[in-house]
Formats: structure tokens, sequence, C-alpha cells
């Protein structure tokens, strides 16, 4: 998977988009502004809308939308994914000041360049990311199970005993899938601190090749 993958992306305050990415040439852009332009303003949701092998996806949040464009072989769950920490990191960066100030595309020097790194690590850890929704489709899954299930009990007027027995599987099997989240997160940051590690030990190594290279050793005196 490349970062092709991802095509274009944008965050917008209702339907004004404040800062925009891609890389690519086409008809991408308008036609995801004529999507935003149909999206109801008041809901918080998401939206995917199929065009000519691509997906429009979309993540409408406290009046603000977030877009990106995929390829249609990229699982929804993933484009999601990517939106989600295009928001939390928007979020972060201009809540609750600039972002309700700023006029047309003029964060796109700002957050032009993170959107386009967070393709990147979406992209670089897609395998991750899906073992991790999976993980969280379990939980809900076996919860939603479990939940029916002492429903019915309770309409069957089953004893106490029985319920807690199950009440007690519910809490095994989510703290079970909430260790395997866990793990998969854990692996994450070790990939990201391995991948720091690297740099700064060539940025290190590059400055001593300079050193050695300007003073001719490590005597570094007139």
């Amino acid at each position: 998977m490349g970062q092709e993958s991802f095509i274009y992306s944008f965050v917008a305050r209702g339907t004004m988009i404040l800062a925009e990415y891609t890389e690519f040439t086409g008809n991408f852009p308008s036609i995801a502004a004529q999507c935003l332009q149909k999206l109801p303003s008041s809901s918080n949701s998401k939206f995917t809308y199929n065009c000519d092998h691509h997906t429009f996806n979309f993540l409408v949040e406290d009046g603000f939308a977030y877009c990106v464009v995929a390829k249609d072989a990229l699982s929804k769950q993933i484009s999601i994914a990517f939106l989600e920490r295009v928001k939390a990191d928007f979020k972060k960066r201009y809540g609750g000041g600039k972002a309700s100030t700023a006029i047309p595309k003029s964060l796109n020097k700002e957050f032009g360049p993170v959107m386009k790194e967070h393709m990147k690590y979406i992209v670089d850890h897609a395998e991750e990311i899906e073992k991790l929704i999976k993980v969280k489709a379990q939980v809900s899954e076996v919860k939603s199970i479990m939940l029916e299930n002492i429903d019915k009990a309770i309409d069957r007027g089953e004893n106490l005993a029985v319920l807690t027995d199950k009440t007690e599987n519910l809490r095994s099997q989510a703290q079970e899938y909430k260790k395997q989240g866990t793990q998969v997160r854990r692996k994450l940051w070790y990939q990201n601190m391995k991948i720091k590690l690297v740099v700064l030990g060539i940025l290190l190594l590059l400055v001593l090749v300079i050193w050695l290279s300007v003073c001719h050793g490590f005597n570094c005196t007139d």
C-alpha cells in the first residue's frame, strides 16, 4: 500500500475549506467541494460517497468537516482512521481560536504538510490500525450480544447467579480485547520511537563527519 492510496484531503468550517492538501492533478477537489455542499450541516456523523473508483469520505463534527479522497481499494475504516487523526490534530492546534476565524484556505501552508504526514503514518501502519479496529469491533459486538442475553435472561426470570456469571464473562472478554488493543498501540509507539532514534543517529553521524572534515580531527583549534 503506497501513500498514493490517499489522493486529496481538506478541513472545512461549514462549507468553507480552511486547509487542503494533494499531490495530484484532477477534478477531485471540485467533486469533494460539491459533496461538501450537500452534507447535513447540523449532524455529527460520517459519510462516504463513491465516484469513479474512488471514495469521498467525510467526518462531520461540531460544524467542521474533515474529508479525504482515497482509492476504493483502501478500506473505509482506514480512511476514517485518517480523518479521526486529522480531526484530533486540527482541534489541538486551532480549536477554540484560529479555527473559528480563519479565512478560506488560509491554513494551507501550516496544516497542509501536517495532513501529508498523517497520510504517510496511516499508510505505513495500515495493518496495525486494521487490527486495532477489528479488536474494537469485537469488543462492541461481544458487549452488545452479552447485554442482549442479559435482557433476555431478565425477561425469562433467570436467577441472579446466572446473570452474575454472564456479566463476569463479558468483563473478562472485554479485558482481553483491551489487552490486545494496548499491545497494538504499544507496538506502534515502539516503531515510531525506533524511527526517531535512527533519524537522530544519522543526524549525529552527519554532524560528526562534518566536524572531522572541517577540523581535520577532533581538535578544532586555530
